[in-house]
């Protein structure tokens, strides 16, 4: 496809919607690490010119990558992937340590994190090797394989350590279930986690007697005519009420005490207000911070460089996971309702996208490419107001950091490129 057919049939509202955000986070880094009036933008030195730097470097591979014949990403996915998988593992002989985590090479000029490659490799190799089984997918040496290949990156980012970069991975397996992967699965999963919470909150006992109810009324209403099947429900209250039962060993011997604190401060575990409060001033004195940040925005924020909390460094990290909060506290509920509703424009648009390809392949890739940058927005959103407990996940197009963004560029664009090749596709 030449040059010009890519520009008329490239989708120009999401690459709007793209520079809105990159434009906006970039003013908002600017905001947070601003320091000496007498400093310029493009001063390379400082983290808002950095960031600007990433801009360029993110534009341009933006170009190259629609560039590029369509078909060389169905070609080469699997290649790409296991490159990246390489880079993953030099880590352990190679990697640089920083903030506890080590997560990146070292190149002199520029700190690399291949995890956030991984994203659009991972999200490339999955979608043609369910492409090349279509239908398929419910054989289960299928399920395994596609999930061996979500869950090989997210094991390699584990050790580093960096749990929530391997949690995004795991956002990859919405794309199986939009592609017939059994519902099942999903249903368990989420009753795992839904037993596991209210456990910690109300104890075994209270989780026994609630299943105890949800089965009894099941049967109550269960048509006569259909037979009762006592003997699966029997064991599935069996198995949960086992399950409840290792939820506090868990929690106390496998957990680290920074884990427990956190998931006492999210679903308000600890009962004595001066223990709370002292985890609140430690733990949790990142989300608090943002939290009162964002609160003293107000409707319309306290104004561009004029937030005090921003200014008084009350928020660490503010440039990265918890740029949100600089958004809050300058532009107030008007800027943070703009950029929530930018990220779910994104997002539909997207979704529209996705089901509009002709090729399978595309609408997979599609799929994996809102998966992951809706689990980074909705994580990252909650994590800094509070909802959700600390991960530390970037937000998209937004959050200072050079492999991040181009990493989010190269997910997207890709997508777009095969949107505009389209109406070549004949599977």
């Amino acid at each position: 496809m030449s040059g010009k057919s890519v520009l008329k049939r490239v989708d120009w509202l999401t690459i709007f919607i793209f520079l809105m955000l990159i434009t906006i986070g970039w003013v908002n880094i600017y905001s947070s690490t601003f320091s000496d009036i007498n400093s310029s933008i493009f001063d390379f030195s400082e983290l808002y010119g950095k960031q600007l730097f990433f801009i360029g470097v993110s534009l341009l591979a933006a170009f190259i990558l629609l560039s590029l014949e369509a078909n060389f990403y169905e070609r080469f996915s699997s290649l790409l992937y296991i490159i990246t998988m390489v880079l993953l593992i030099g880590l352990f002989l190679f990697g640089k340590t920083i903030a506890g985590a080590t997560s990146w090479y070292d190149l002199g000029f520029f700190n690399l994190q291949p995890s956030e490659l991984a994203k659009f490799t991972t999200a490339l190799a999955l979608a043609k090797y369910l492409s090349d089984i279509q239908t398929d997918i419910k054989r289960t040496k299928n399920q395994l394989f596609a999930l061996l290949i979500i869950l090989i990156p997210a094991l390699l980012i584990i050790p580093q350590p960096d749990p929530g970069s391997a949690l995004v991975f795991l956002a990859l397996i919405f794309v199986l279930f939009r592609e017939g992967f059994p519902l099942f699965y999903l249903g368990i999963a989420l009753l795992a986690v839904l037993i596991f919470m209210t456990t910690l909150m109300f104890g075994t006992i209270w989780v026994s007697i609630s299943l105890a109810l949800i089965i009894a009324s099941f049967l109550l209403v269960k048509k006569t005519s259909f037979k009762v099947p006592l003997l699966p429900l029997s064991l599935f209250f069996i198995i949960a009420v086992v399950f409840s039962l290792s939820v506090n060993f868990v929690f106390e011997n496998v957990f680290e005490q920074r884990h427990r604190d956190r998931f006492s401060l999210w679903l308000r575990l600890e009962k004595d207000p001066e223990k709370l409060d002292e985890i609140r001033k430690t733990i949790g004195y990142n989300t608090y911070q943002s939290e009162k940040a964002i609160e003293s925005g107000g409707l319309f924020g306290k104004g561009f460089l004029e937030g005090t909390r921003t200014k008084g460094d009350f928020v660490p990290e503010q440039h990265t996971d918890y740029i949100f909060s600089t958004v809050g506290e300058e532009w107030g509920f008007a800027g943070t309702a703009t950029v929530v509703v930018l990220f779910t424009i994104l997002l539909l648009r997207l979704v529209y996208l996705a089901e509009r390809q002709k090729s399978d392949f595309s609408r997979m890739y599609g799929y994996g490419v809102i998966s992951i940058l809706l689990i980074h927005y909705f994580i990252n959103v909650g994590m800094v107001t509070g909802i959700l407990p600390t991960i530390g996940i970037p937000l998209p197009f937004f959050s200072y950091g050079g492999s991040a963004l181009i990493g989010f560029t190269a997910l997207l664009f890709i997508f777009l490129k095969l949107d505009a090749n389209r109406l070549n596709e004949w599977h």
